[in-house]
């Protein structure tokens, strides 16, 4: 029984599992159906994928494909590509899908991506399946920074180039009945693949294009400079040709009408010369032409007319070429630049444009050449204007040349008249010649007679004088017992008369003497004016010398008497020196001789004469020496001071005393400070002859009941540098002398030279308290105004004021000086008073104090003077 149950249990089981087994068959049959059909699907789909990829353009013609595959194989909620920049690291993303979202991506979903899964994968370059609980983790450790929260499947592959992560692409799922699997992250690598292949063919093909493009833009380059360069040389063939067209027109034998005319076809042959005018300057007339005009809208040729305020005469003064517009040029006339005065030329308010070029004629501007047009379709550039200027230089030449072709052919003509002309006019010429040559021999003599005779006094001049002194010499070797002498006369105050009463009464002056000293002579006698106030006379065959002496004494009395100048009277005198000859002496030496007898007799105190002795010094030929020798005399202390008192003229009472230095050569005898000065002036001495005097003045300063006041003259040298200022005041402040006591002068020649330098002197000496003055008064003619700048409180007169009182015009300039002197509250002190008539005559004018030989003249080597 067991034994049969077994067995049949056996049966039911067999057949109970029968049925199961077939089922789990038909199962497994259909699984394996599904993934067989699973299989070929993901390998069709394989395929197209790859051969859209390997057919794709460009990487936006292949997203959206690849979109359309990716989810035949795999259920996907959202999909995106990511694009990183290699060299800035910006990330883009080319392509964005979502099932639920219709919408585009938010505009901030880069920087979301940079810190989430997306990141993540850029930064290490694998591939990428997370649920969240894998997110949740890798957020934690801090690997990505922003949660992917609304998915429950994320998957993201990198996208690789040359082993560098270009992008990722990235797959998500929201549903949970599907589920990415390791063989999705396959597929997916595999998609990446194509799609870096898809963009590396996209860059290929960029980066041909461009090649392409480049290559192309570079041939485009080449064929537009090549058609330039033929454009160029076709142009410059063209403008040698016309050039060359140009220089023929020059040579050739035209009218003006067609020459101009043919300058103007050449002209059209470079630029669109439609409207065209040539304006030139008629040199003559002074007056515009225009030897050639065309214009589209007029016909009548413009007359000349003067230089006024055209186009023409605009771009004339401007020096230039111009290219102006229609707004420029109604600007301008606007503005009243142009045709103001002008007539306005050819409708030059309705110009488009105008381009003016200056003809240089001759190295000057003498015209323009000017083109222009009307409608807007003649654009004229600037390189027209370049062009227009290169021709118009040979244009001007050309017609340079023609000008100067037609000028030289009226020169012709009127040289053929003139040769007629003077050929009739010969006849006349040499009818006239014998009458030119007696005119001329008339002409000689009168320049034979000018060249040995003085122009202003008529009398014989160097050149004649030395040939008869001469003569008389050669005379003299043959006939040793003849005698004769020379003469020298220097003029005294000669300069006084040109400085008072000007150089034509000094003429007369001139005139004057040389008439006076023909009345002191002989007939056989020679009288010359050697030059300025300087008179020689030849005395012919004396007998003994006294007759040398009378005539000597002749001339000085002569030459005493009053000159009557301007009105007014004037005493000049002179100074004669004397040489009688011997046979030993030639001309130049017996000149010479004379003229040092005639410093002599200057040294000796003027208005007299001197015989010259070889034995004696010559106060010319010494000044020299005497110069050198003042420099140790200073130091030798050899220079004195003495004392000359000034008097009250009404009363001859002493007021006060003048300090003057002198030297008592130890052969030439005293020597007074009028030529000191002068000799230190020659030496460059005169500033240490000031000092000398103020330690003289400071050592020597006279105690004495009277107290008197004391003056002192000194030069501007003293004055000129701000040491030398200092100097003289610390030695005034220093000394003893007090100062309310002490009177410097200063010479007012100096003062006019220089007066910035005395005025700041004059400042800085008047704080020290001494009284300041201005000597020699009137030989410079001084502006009283200019006195009322300084601190002087006294004017001493020059002598040359008392010479002329005899003079009644004198006498009023002297009332004037007077005056306007006391107008200042100026002291005046009158000088060189030699008569009591000068006496009378300056205090009748006011004047209280003075100096003089009249008054007594007598000095004083030891300063005290005792008053009674």
């Amino acid at each position: 029984m067991t034994s049969h149950i077994r067995v049949k249990d056996d049966a039911n089981n067999t057949e109970n599992e029968q049925p199961r087994y077939l089922d789990n068959r038909f199962r497994r049959l259909y699984s394996l159906s599904a993934k067989y059909k699973q299989a070929e699907t993901m390998q069709k789909t394989l395929l197209k994928l790859s051969t859209i990829a390997n057919l794709a353009l460009n990487p936006e013609q292949f997203y959206p494909e690849l979109y359309q595959q990716l989810q035949k194989l795999i259920t996907v909620d959202r999909f995106y590509i990511v694009l990183c920049c290699p060299r800035t690291g910006e990330l883009s993303i080319p392509f964005y899908a979502d099932q639920q979202q219709q919408a585009a991506p938010p505009e901030n979903l880069t920087q979301l991506l940079r810190h989430g899964l997306t990141g993540y994968i850029l930064r290490t370059g694998k591939a990428l399946l997370a649920n969240p609980t894998d997110i949740e983790r890798l957020y934690q450790s801090g690997n990505i920074t922003r949660r992917d929260n609304d998915c429950l499947q994320w998957l993201g592959v990198p996208t690789l180039a040359h082993g560098h992560v270009i992008g990722a692409l990235v797959v998500q799922n929201r549903q949970e009945e599907f589920h990415f699997s390791p063989s999705d992250i396959a597929l997916m690598e595999f998609i990446s693949q194509h799609v870096a292949g898809v963009l590396e063919r996209g860059n290929e093909h960029d980066e041909m294009e461009r090649a392409i493009s480049q290559h192309t833009l570079k041939l485009r380059q080449a064929y537009n400079k090549l058609k330039q360069e033929v454009r160029i040389r076709r142009r410059t063939e063209l403008l040698q040709k016309s050039l060359y067209e140009i220089a023929n027109l020059a040579a050739a034998n035209l009218n003006d009408n067609d020459f101009y005319q043919q300058i103007h076809r050449v002209l059209r042959h470079l630029l669109p010369a439609h409207n065209c005018y040539i304006a030139l300057i008629d040199e003559q007339t002074d007056q515009l032409t225009f030897p050639f005009y065309v214009s589209e809208l007029a016909s009548r040729h413009p007359l000349s007319r003067p230089r006024q305020d055209g186009l023409t005469e605009y771009l004339m003064a401007k020096g230039h070429p111009l290219l102006l517009n229609h707004a420029e040029i109604t600007r301008l006339m606007t503005q009243g630049k142009i045709y103001r005065q002008a007539p306005i030329l050819n409708n030059s308010n309705l110009m488009h444009q105008w381009i003016g070029v200056p003809l240089f004629i001759h190295g000057r501007i003498m015209g323009n050449l000017a083109i222009y047009s009307f409608r807007d379709q003649q654009q004229l550039q600037n390189q027209d204007v370049e062009l227009l200027t290169f021709v118009s230089q040979h244009i001007a030449t050309a017609i340079e040349r023609k000008l100067n072709a037609s000028a030289m052919q009226k020169s012709f003509e009127r040289l053929e008249v003139m040769v007629n002309a003077r050929t009739q006019e010969l006849g006349r010429i040499n009818q006239a010649l014998e009458l030119e040559i007696l005119r001329r021999q008339k002409v000689e003599q009168q320049l034979t007679y000018d060249a040995n005779h003085d122009t202003l006094t008529g009398l014989p001049n160097r050149a004649m004088f030395r040939e008869r002194l001469t003569q008389a010499v050669r005379h003299l070797r043959r006939h040793k017992t003849d005698h004769f002498a020379v003469l020298f006369i220097d003029l005294d105050r000669f300069k006084l008369v040109n400085d008072t009463v000007g150089h034509v009464e000094g003429d007369h002056f001139l005139i004057e003497t040389a008439r006076r000293l023909r009345t002191c002579i002989r007939d056989n006698d020679t009288l010359a004016r050697l030059g300025g106030d300087e008179f020689v006379i030849l005395l012919d065959c004396i007998h003994q010398k006294e007759d040398v002496l009378e005539i000597g004494e002749r001339v000085i009395r002569v030459l005493a008497a009053p000159y009557e100048l301007s009105g007014q009277k004037f005493r000049s005198g002179a100074s004669i020196g004397i040489a009688i000859a011997t046979p030993q002496d030639s001309s130049e030496t017996l000149l010479k001789n004379a003229d040092n007898a005639m410093y002599q007799a200057k040294a000796k105190g003027k208005g007299c004469f001197v015989i010259f002795d070889p034995l004696r010094p010559s106060p010319r030929s010494g000044d020299g020496e005497l110069a050198d020798e003042l420099a140790p005399a200073l130091a030798a202390g050899q220079i004195k001071m003495q004392y000359l008192p000034i008097y009250k003229l009404n009363g001859n009472k002493i007021i006060a005393q003048e300090a003057k230095l002198y030297w008592e050569h130890p052969t030439l005898g005293h020597i007074h400070q009028l030529r000191l000065h002068t000799l230190a002036e020659q030496n460059g001495l005169r500033k240490e002859l000031d000092n000398l005097a103020i330690s003289l003045l400071i050592n020597e300063w006279p105690i004495q009941p009277s107290n008197l006041p004391l003056h002192l003259t000194l030069s501007a040298e003293s004055l000129r540098q701000p040491h030398s200022r200092k100097q003289l005041c610390h030695q005034l402040v220093s000394s003893d002398i007090p100062l309310s006591k002490l009177w410097l002068f200063f010479d007012e020649q100096a003062l006019v030279q220089d007066s910035e330098h005395h005025v700041c002197s004059f400042d800085a000496l008047s704080k020290t308290g001494v009284n300041l003055g201005i000597s020699s008064y009137g030989t410079s003619f001084s502006a009283l105004a200019s006195l009322s700048f300084l601190p002087v409180t006294a004017l001493k007169l020059d002598p040359c004021f008392a010479t002329h009182l005899d003079s009644p015009r004198h006498l009023k300039l002297v009332k004037a000086c007077f005056l306007a002197a006391s107008a200042l509250d100026l002291q005046v002190f009158c000088t060189g008073i030699t008569s009591t008539a000068q006496q009378q005559a300056f205090i009748d004018i006011g004047i209280q104090w003075g100096q003089g030989p009249a008054l007594g003249h007598s000095s004083y080597s030891h300063p005290q003077l005792h008053i009674a």
